[in-house]
């Protein structure tokens, strides 16, 4: 370049900025992504490990759940980084299956390295890559079996399959039921007549006292709150409940006004009339008929004292979240206007009481007639427990949900990742250019998690490899790893089972992240110049202004 403008050169980057081109620049991004997924691959399976993550605070998170494991770590490099997306992509459409991405997306990035190498083009790894994920798509599809959403046996294995290895794994049996009957309470049919799951409509409170085991769901909401008068009603049966966004007190004027007041006579008169509007608050909502009232705001002494002797019980500043729940769990209405309530914006629960749990009062509505929203209260010896318990649920929550969306599962333990081995350099024979030996590679970096799970469990990978690939070419095409008894079993009928939708995100999501990291051949540094704004008087406007 500096030749063809008669020898000068052109400077395009500052001096001394970092840049990293051609192999270096793949190296260091593949490096990188590797060791992520060298971060949190002994996390996998039945027998993974568990990470402990201690933050600057001295903080201290315990969990073997793959996202949270990224999320929580302090990471620098861009190509990393990537790889978090990709546990995240996962865990928001899927809810489990992070931690096979991750692990698949580093595997590929290494064989990607093999090839490059030898001298191929990583274009050409990207096409032979993204050739092999199609294929992958329509194996999983014929691999893939039929789920009946009313057999709650066969969702039990589902749900119980998504909690082994965690910490909660001893009360799995309680924490699959509690997901079964939370997920198909809060189930809604969709366009076409599909299920639609919304995971969000089930609200989780966390007490730290008790058991795991002791967690229990609410067919309603249980609210970290307690209500706010000594002398109203700890318990309600057949209640009427009043859902209002408003403060129950006397508001602030909104425009700047004073008030004189210059005789007793005065004042009293003042005192009676806010005494009066007080007054006028409660008896609105016992003439609509509420037992029970829920607020977003405040709630003035005074009104809590008219309220108690009516005998309504109140709780203040409940969460908006916790309000749009509490329609759907009871069919009321959210009121803005104390004064515009009626019977027909009121909600309804079979009980509602006020409960003592691990030393803190909660609020328990239950007993709703058709609860499209429900509570799960999470128990557990210690606090890391409590969250790592949390982080299970969530998980099967998901896992359940997606099942009931989409109806399909696959069988776990490996047998899906060494049928795809199969099928796939089954595939690559069929292809004639050189994307052929990218395809190959595809097929072998899906061995990684039947490996890694037998590395984890303490058992021979290679003997185990072997062993599942004769099972599947026999035609077993569920055969996977028993990491309890090493040997490879129908996982199937040992009720080991996936849904469909973890596979086939994680498969994709790993693919796009290789992809896109193998195509960098420049890192170059960005940096946006700060402003500085110059002295006064040296042109613009006065104090140092930049003009406009």
């Amino acid at each position: 370049m500096a030749g063809q403008l008669g020898g000068i050169p052109i400077l395009v980057l500052k001096e001394g900025s970092e840049r990293m081109r051609g192999r270096d620049a793949q190296s260091r991004n593949i490096n990188a992504a590797k060791a992520v997924a060298a971060a949190v691959r002994t996390t996998l399976g039945p027998k993974g490990m568990d990470k402990m993550l201690v933050d600057s605070l001295g903080d201290v998170v315990i969990t073997n759940d793959g996202v949270t494991i990224l999320k929580e770590m302090d990471i620098e490099s861009p190509a990393a980084k990537m790889m978090v997306e990709v546990a995240k992509t996962v865990d928001e459409e899927a809810g489990d299956g992070t931690t096979t991405a991750v692990i698949l997306g580093g595997e590929l990035l290494k064989k990607a390295e093999d090839l490059l190498e030898q001298g191929l083009h990583p274009t050409v790894i990207a096409l032979g890559y993204r050739l092999a994920a199609e294929h992958a798509r329509k194996v999983l599809k014929g691999i893939a079996n039929g789920i009946d959403i009313d057999n709650e046996e066969e969702l039990k294995k589902i749900a119980q399959t998504a909690i082994t290895g965690k910490s909660a794994e001893a009360a799995r049996d309680v924490i699959a039921e509690i997901a079964i009957k939370a997920v198909k309470a809060i189930a809604e049919k969709g366009a076409e007549g599909k299920n639609v799951v919304d995971v969000d409509n089930i609200n989780v409170e966390k007490k730290v006292g008790g058991r795991i085991s002791e967690s229990e769901l609410v067919q309603g909401m249980a609210l970290d709150k307690e209500i706010v008068h000594p002398g109203m009603p700890r318990k309600v049966e057949d209640a009427k409940i009043a859902l209002i966004n408003a403060a129950l007190e006397v508001k602030k004027t909104e425009t700047s006004a004073e008030v004189k007041i210059r005789t007793t006579d005065q004042l009293k008169s003042f005192l009676a009339e806010e005494e009066r509007m007080m007054r006028r608050m409660a008896e609105r909502i016992k003439e609509s008929g509420a037992k029970v009232v829920i607020c977003q705001k405040g709630i003035d002494d005074l009104v809590q004292h008219y309220l108690a002797k009516e005998g309504i019980a109140a709780v203040r500043r409940a969460k908006k979240s916790d309000m749009e729940k509490l329609e759907k769990a009871t069919g009321g209405k959210i009121v803005s206007n104390v004064e515009e309530i009626t019977e027909s914006d009121l909600g309804y629960a079979g009980l509602v009481e006020e409960r003592k749990i691990a030393g803190d009062k909660m609020l328990f509505i239950e007993r709703c007639k058709n609860p499209h929203a429900v509570s799960v209260v999470i128990r557990g010896g210690t606090e890391h427990g409590v969250d790592e318990a949390e982080r299970s649920l969530h998980d099967t929550l998901r896992v359940v949900g997606s099942i009931i969306e989409d109806g399909k599962a696959v069988a776990g333990g490996g047998a899906v990742e060494t049928e795809l081995a199969l099928r796939i350099r089954e595939y690559s024979a069929s292809l004639k250019g050189r994307e052929q030996l990218a395809v190959e590679k595809f097929a072998e970096a899906m061995e990684i998690i039947p490996r890694t799970l037998a590395e984890n469990s303490g058992l021979d990978p290679i003997d185990k490899l072997v062993e599942l690939k004769a099972a599947h070419e026999k035609g077993n095409k569920n055969a996977g790893l028993d990491v309890y008894t090493g040997k490879i079993i129908d996982m199937w009928q040992q009720g080991v089972i996936e849904p469909l939708r973890t596979k086939r995100q994680a498969v994709d999501s790993a693919v796009d992240a290789a992809i896109m990291i193998l195509k960098i051949d420049d890192v170059i540094a960005s940096k946006r110049e700060e402003f500085r704004a110059p002295p006064s008087g040296a042109g613009g406007m006065p104090g140092g202004m930049p003009p406009y």
